[in-house]
């Protein structure tokens, strides 16, 4: 019988790259934005206002172009998950390993996948969701607000989101929502009607569609339960191709047979091990100007 190498579980490439694939499907940010490689650390990343281009007529003389360079920040932030076992888990003999090794992935996937949401969103731990001051500049950090109000119908407050960004110039072709906010719009007839008015919208962070954006839904979105203090966000609309985020260090599980790792008690007294999952996310955010986030008017 083989037993599992001390101090590591070994995650064979064919497992770690889908699990990284899995993030957008437990993340809005992730499902609405592209993944941007990246290596370990605080980095930066420009933008560029190049304007428009400039006619030319026959024999005339060419003017210069413009150039405005924008450079943001991309910082790093480690996110874990230690989960105990008793102890007959390192028993596995060979042919169980990657068996062991899915049954882990598959437990922290999720928490580690929303953890992104609660960063780049809220700016939040999503343990005891406190503020994080050196995740400063989330989407709830946007200038552009605006309150969903019960009694209207939910296209009028996406609609005024919609108008706050175009009018800041740049074009709202997406929307993160919460589970009620989204639900609103899934309920919703025709007048004298059963028929859904928006029946391409489904109710999951897998991208889908509604009153013309790219739809993501979460409760990641609220943070309803997570956050410390209750953060009101119903939904984020605005281009989420504003957001770079990536992972900078790829995800590692660690065996830890000794000590106290997370204030659950001795491991050998208790009989137990622990596993632990560290991933390392980095991002930033181009233009919180490209966004406006929905209120809950109550």
């Amino acid at each position: 019988m083989t037993s599992l190498a001390t101090g590591s579980l070994s995650i064979p490439k064919q497992k770690l790259e889908p699990w990284l694939g899995k993030i957008q499907y437990g993340s809005t940010v992730a499902a609405l934005s592209a993944v941007t490689p990246q290596t370990f650390g605080e980095g930066e990343f420009f933008t560029f206002n190049i304007g428009e281009a400039e006619y030319v007529g026959e024999g005339a003389q060419k003017g210069a172009s413009t150039v405005t360079p924008t450079v943001k920040t991309v910082k790093p932030f480690k996110f874990h998950k230690t989960l105990r076992f008793n102890e007959e888990v390192l028993w596995a003999d060979e042919d169980r390993q990657l068996e062991v090794v899915d049954e882990i992935l598959d437990l922290i996937q999720p928490s580690l996948s929303r953890a992104l949401d609660f960063g780049v969103i809220h700016e939040i731990n999503p343990t005891g969701g406190a503020k994080v001051t050196a995740m400063n500049g989330g989407l709830c950090d946007s200038p552009n607000s605006v309150e969903y109000v019960a009694t209207d119908k939910p296209y009028v407050s996406l609609d005024a989101a919609d108008a706050l960004v175009m009018a800041d110039g740049f074009v709202p072709r997406d929307v993160a929502l919460d589970p009620l906010y989204a639900a609103k719009f899934a309920s919703a007839r025709g007048t004298n009607s059963e028929q859904k008015l928006y029946p391409a919208l489904k109710l999951d962070t897998a991208v889908s569609e509604v009153e013309g954006h790219r739809a993501s839904v979460s409760n990641t979105v609220g943070a309803v339960g997570v956050a410390a203090v209750a953060s009101n966000i119903l939904g984020v609309v605005g281009d989420f191709s504003s957001v770079r985020w990536g992972v900078q260090k790829a995800l590692g599980l660690e065996v830890i047979k000794y000590g106290d790792p997370d204030g659950g008690g001795d491991l050998k007294r208790n009989n137990q091990i622990a596993v632990r999952a560290e991933v390392v996310y980095g991002w930033g955010i181009a233009e919180l100007a490209a966004f406006a986030v929905v209120l809950d008017a109550a």
